[in-house]
Protein backbone atom coordinates (compact mmCIF):
# COMPACT_ATOMS: atom_id res chain seq x y z
CA UNK A 1 0.00 0.00 0.00
CA UNK A 2 2.94 2.57 0.71
CA UNK A 3 4.48 1.77 -2.06
CA UNK A 4 1.27 2.57 -4.16
CA UNK A 5 0.64 5.77 -2.08
CA UNK A 6 4.36 6.96 -3.44
CA UNK A 7 3.97 6.14 -6.69
CA UNK A 8 0.49 8.38 -6.88
CA UNK A 9 2.37 10.87 -5.19
CA UNK A 10 5.39 11.03 -7.72
CA UNK A 11 2.63 10.97 -10.50
CA UNK A 12 1.36 13.85 -9.25
CA UNK A 13 4.53 15.53 -8.52
CA UNK A 14 6.26 14.86 -12.50
CA UNK A 15 2.44 16.41 -13.50
CA UNK A 16 3.10 19.41 -10.94
CA UNK A 17 6.14 19.62 -12.48
CA UNK A 18 5.20 19.73 -15.69
CA UNK A 19 2.48 22.20 -15.41
CA UNK A 20 5.40 24.54 -13.88
CA UNK A 21 7.81 24.08 -16.88
CA UNK A 22 4.65 24.55 -19.37
CA UNK A 23 3.39 27.88 -17.78
CA UNK A 24 7.27 29.37 -17.32
CA UNK A 25 7.62 28.39 -21.07
CA UNK A 26 4.80 30.40 -21.88
CA UNK A 27 5.78 33.14 -19.77
CA UNK A 28 9.04 33.17 -21.07
CA UNK A 29 8.14 33.83 -24.90
CA UNK A 30 6.02 36.41 -24.09
CA UNK A 31 9.19 38.19 -22.32
CA UNK A 32 11.10 37.03 -25.41
CA UNK A 33 8.33 38.65 -27.62
CA UNK A 34 7.63 42.41 -25.67
CA UNK A 35 12.01 42.17 -25.99
CA UNK A 36 12.43 41.95 -29.61
CA UNK A 37 10.34 44.84 -30.60
CA UNK A 38 10.62 48.43 -30.02
CA UNK A 39 8.58 50.99 -28.86
CA UNK A 40 7.17 53.18 -31.68
CA UNK A 41 7.06 57.48 -30.70
CA UNK A 42 4.74 59.14 -32.24
CA UNK A 43 1.44 60.33 -32.21
CA UNK A 44 -1.37 59.99 -34.92
CA UNK A 45 -2.82 63.35 -36.46
CA UNK A 46 -5.14 63.77 -39.34
CA UNK A 47 -3.02 65.01 -41.87
CA UNK A 48 -1.46 61.89 -42.16
CA UNK A 49 -4.43 60.61 -43.94
CA UNK A 50 -4.12 62.42 -46.72
CA UNK A 51 -3.84 60.16 -50.06
CA UNK A 52 -5.86 57.09 -48.10
CA UNK A 53 -8.95 55.61 -49.68
CA UNK A 54 -11.94 57.47 -48.23
CA UNK A 55 -13.57 54.49 -46.23
CA UNK A 56 -9.78 54.24 -44.88
CA UNK A 57 -9.62 58.19 -43.71
CA UNK A 58 -13.19 58.02 -42.52
CA UNK A 59 -12.42 55.06 -39.75
CA UNK A 60 -9.34 56.17 -38.77
CA UNK A 61 -11.24 59.64 -37.85
CA UNK A 62 -14.04 57.47 -36.03
CA UNK A 63 -11.85 54.97 -34.47
CA UNK A 64 -8.39 57.52 -33.35
CA UNK A 65 -8.32 61.17 -31.65
CA UNK A 66 -5.50 63.52 -32.82
CA UNK A 67 -2.77 63.48 -31.07
CA UNK A 68 -3.50 59.58 -30.11
CA UNK A 69 -0.27 57.83 -28.95
CA UNK A 70 0.93 54.53 -31.79
CA UNK A 71 0.08 51.83 -29.41
CA UNK A 72 3.11 49.72 -28.72
CA UNK A 73 1.69 46.43 -27.16
CA UNK A 74 -1.91 45.06 -26.11
CA UNK A 75 -2.62 42.48 -23.91
CA UNK A 76 -6.21 41.06 -24.34
CA UNK A 77 -8.32 38.60 -22.12
CA UNK A 78 -11.38 37.11 -24.64
CA UNK A 79 -14.21 34.10 -23.85
CA UNK A 80 -16.15 33.36 -26.61
CA UNK A 81 -17.18 29.80 -28.39
CA UNK A 82 -15.53 27.71 -31.03
CA UNK A 83 -16.34 24.70 -32.87
CA UNK A 84 -13.95 22.84 -35.60
CA UNK A 85 -16.49 20.90 -37.18
CA UNK A 86 -19.57 21.51 -39.62
CA UNK A 87 -21.65 19.68 -37.31
CA UNK A 88 -19.30 19.80 -34.29
CA UNK A 89 -20.78 21.14 -31.03
CA UNK A 90 -19.89 24.45 -29.76
CA UNK A 91 -17.18 24.41 -26.94
CA UNK A 92 -17.00 26.93 -24.93
CA UNK A 93 -13.45 29.10 -25.06
CA UNK A 94 -11.02 31.22 -22.83
CA UNK A 95 -8.11 33.05 -24.48
CA UNK A 96 -4.80 35.76 -23.70
CA UNK A 97 -3.19 37.10 -26.02
CA UNK A 98 -0.22 39.31 -26.09
CA UNK A 99 0.49 41.58 -29.43
CA UNK A 100 3.81 43.56 -30.18
CA UNK A 101 3.43 46.39 -32.70
CA UNK A 102 6.66 47.49 -34.05
CA UNK A 103 7.99 44.39 -35.20
CA UNK A 104 4.38 42.27 -36.14
CA UNK A 105 3.84 39.36 -33.24
CA UNK A 106 1.37 37.66 -30.90
CA UNK A 107 1.42 34.96 -27.97
CA UNK A 108 -1.94 33.40 -27.89
CA UNK A 109 -3.16 30.78 -25.56
CA UNK A 110 -6.73 29.22 -25.72
CA UNK A 111 -8.65 26.81 -23.74
CA UNK A 112 -11.22 24.67 -24.48
CA UNK A 113 -12.12 21.77 -22.36
CA UNK A 114 -8.74 19.67 -21.65
CA UNK A 115 -6.91 21.10 -24.53
CA UNK A 116 -4.90 24.54 -24.51
CA UNK A 117 -3.53 25.70 -27.87
CA UNK A 118 -0.59 28.07 -28.22
CA UNK A 119 -0.63 29.91 -31.15
CA UNK A 120 2.01 32.67 -32.42
CA UNK A 121 3.63 34.42 -34.70
CA UNK A 122 7.52 35.69 -33.68
CA UNK A 123 10.02 37.19 -36.10
CA UNK A 124 8.81 35.92 -38.70
CA UNK A 125 7.56 32.45 -38.02
CA UNK A 126 4.29 31.42 -37.30
CA UNK A 127 3.42 28.66 -34.72
CA UNK A 128 0.32 26.38 -33.46
CA UNK A 129 0.97 23.80 -30.75
CA UNK A 130 -2.02 22.02 -29.23
CA UNK A 131 -1.26 20.26 -25.42
CA UNK A 132 -3.57 17.97 -23.57
CA UNK A 133 -4.47 18.33 -20.00
CA UNK A 134 -1.66 21.58 -20.69
CA UNK A 135 1.50 18.98 -20.66
CA UNK A 136 1.46 16.65 -23.44
CA UNK A 137 1.81 18.10 -26.66
CA UNK A 138 -0.49 16.10 -29.57
CA UNK A 139 -0.19 18.92 -32.39
CA UNK A 140 2.79 20.63 -33.67
CA UNK A 141 2.23 23.03 -37.19
CA UNK A 142 5.19 25.57 -37.90
CA UNK A 143 6.22 26.34 -41.76
CA UNK A 144 5.46 29.05 -44.66
CA UNK A 145 1.70 28.22 -44.49
CA UNK A 146 1.48 27.96 -40.77
CA UNK A 147 3.10 31.95 -40.57
CA UNK A 148 0.94 33.18 -43.45
CA UNK A 149 -2.02 31.97 -41.30
CA UNK A 150 -0.39 33.80 -38.02
CA UNK A 151 0.72 36.80 -39.82
CA UNK A 152 -2.52 37.40 -41.06
CA UNK A 153 -4.13 37.13 -37.48
CA UNK A 154 -2.18 39.41 -36.51
CA UNK A 155 -2.81 41.97 -38.89
CA UNK A 156 -6.89 41.12 -38.97
CA UNK A 157 -6.57 41.42 -34.62
CA UNK A 158 -4.58 44.78 -35.22
CA UNK A 159 -8.47 46.45 -35.10
CA UNK A 160 -7.83 46.28 -31.06
CA UNK A 161 -5.09 48.47 -31.68
CA UNK A 162 -5.46 50.22 -34.44
CA UNK A 163 -2.81 52.76 -34.77
CA UNK A 164 -0.89 49.81 -36.80
CA UNK A 165 -3.46 49.97 -38.88
CA UNK A 166 -1.78 53.36 -40.35
CA UNK A 167 0.75 53.47 -42.96
CA UNK A 168 3.78 52.38 -42.71
CA UNK A 169 6.61 51.05 -44.76
CA UNK A 170 5.26 47.52 -44.72
CA UNK A 171 1.46 48.34 -44.94
CA UNK A 172 -0.31 50.28 -47.24
CA UNK A 173 -4.03 50.30 -48.83
CA UNK A 174 -5.50 50.34 -51.53
CA UNK A 175 -9.06 51.65 -53.47
CA UNK A 176 -11.43 49.68 -54.33
CA UNK A 177 -15.10 51.80 -53.42
CA UNK A 178 -17.01 53.74 -50.91
CA UNK A 179 -17.05 51.11 -48.60
CA UNK A 180 -14.20 48.81 -49.43
CA UNK A 181 -10.75 48.95 -49.34
CA UNK A 182 -7.93 46.48 -49.60
CA UNK A 183 -5.22 46.53 -46.87
CA UNK A 184 -1.99 44.90 -47.81
CA UNK A 185 1.24 43.78 -45.61
CA UNK A 186 4.47 42.51 -46.11
CA UNK A 187 7.24 41.59 -43.69
CA UNK A 188 10.15 39.26 -44.59
CA UNK A 189 9.34 37.33 -47.20
CA UNK A 190 5.29 37.20 -46.57
CA UNK A 191 3.01 39.35 -48.38
CA UNK A 192 -0.73 39.07 -47.35
CA UNK A 193 -3.62 41.17 -47.57
CA UNK A 194 -7.57 41.83 -46.77
CA UNK A 195 -10.43 43.01 -48.47
CA UNK A 196 -12.04 45.47 -45.88
CA UNK A 197 -15.73 46.48 -46.00
CA UNK A 198 -17.02 49.49 -43.94
CA UNK A 199 -20.32 50.46 -42.41
CA UNK A 200 -21.99 53.81 -43.02
CA UNK A 201 -21.01 54.98 -39.51
CA UNK A 202 -17.10 54.11 -40.34
CA UNK A 203 -16.94 50.98 -38.75
CA UNK A 204 -14.77 48.24 -40.03
CA UNK A 205 -17.48 45.16 -40.31
CA UNK A 206 -15.59 42.76 -42.31
CA UNK A 207 -12.20 41.52 -43.11
CA UNK A 208 -11.57 38.65 -46.07
CA UNK A 209 -8.10 36.97 -46.86
CA UNK A 210 -7.27 33.73 -48.72
CA UNK A 211 -5.66 32.14 -45.84
CA UNK A 212 -4.49 28.08 -45.20
CA UNK A 213 -6.73 26.13 -43.69
CA UNK A 214 -3.70 24.45 -41.54
CA UNK A 215 -1.65 22.92 -44.02
CA UNK A 216 -4.13 22.68 -46.71
CA UNK A 217 -5.15 24.73 -49.94
CA UNK A 218 -5.81 28.48 -49.55
CA UNK A 219 -9.60 28.94 -48.70
CA UNK A 220 -11.54 31.97 -48.20
CA UNK A 221 -11.89 32.82 -44.13
CA UNK A 222 -13.84 35.67 -43.30
CA UNK A 223 -13.78 37.88 -39.75
CA UNK A 224 -16.98 39.78 -38.95
CA UNK A 225 -16.51 42.46 -36.16
CA UNK A 226 -19.22 44.09 -34.46
CA UNK A 227 -20.34 46.07 -30.89
CA UNK A 228 -17.48 48.93 -31.13
CA UNK A 229 -16.75 50.12 -27.32
CA UNK A 230 -14.69 53.09 -26.58
CA UNK A 231 -11.69 51.82 -24.70
CA UNK A 232 -8.87 54.17 -23.78
CA UNK A 233 -10.33 56.89 -25.63
CA UNK A 234 -10.06 54.18 -29.02
CA UNK A 235 -12.78 52.52 -30.78
CA UNK A 236 -12.61 48.95 -30.99
CA UNK A 237 -14.36 46.37 -31.46
CA UNK A 238 -15.56 43.64 -28.37
CA UNK A 239 -17.14 41.32 -30.89
CA UNK A 240 -15.33 39.36 -33.37
CA UNK A 241 -16.94 36.61 -36.09
CA UNK A 242 -14.70 34.17 -37.77
CA UNK A 243 -16.06 31.71 -40.42
CA UNK A 244 -13.97 29.12 -42.98
CA UNK A 245 -16.08 29.85 -46.12
CA UNK A 246 -16.07 26.17 -47.51
CA UNK A 247 -18.42 24.15 -49.49
CA UNK A 248 -20.19 24.58 -46.01
CA UNK A 249 -19.80 26.97 -43.65
CA UNK A 250 -17.88 25.89 -40.48
CA UNK A 251 -18.33 28.95 -38.26
CA UNK A 252 -14.86 28.59 -36.72
CA UNK A 253 -15.22 30.63 -33.19
CA UNK A 254 -16.51 33.70 -31.98
CA UNK A 255 -14.50 36.03 -29.04
CA UNK A 256 -16.11 38.51 -27.18
CA UNK A 257 -13.96 40.64 -25.52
Amino acid sequence: MEIFIYFVLFIILIVVIALLAALNNFSNNVKQLFAESDKINKVFHPSQLAGLPIPVQQYFRHVLNDGQPYINYARIRHHGRFKSAIDGKWESITGEEYFTVDKPGFIWKGKINRLTAVDSFMDGEGSLKVYLFSIFRIANGSGSKFSQGELLRWLGESVWFPTALLPNNQLHWEPINDFQAKLVYSYKKLLVFYIVTFNDTHEIIQMEPQRYMGSNELETWTGKLSNYKLLNNVMIPATIQATWNLEKKILHMRFFI
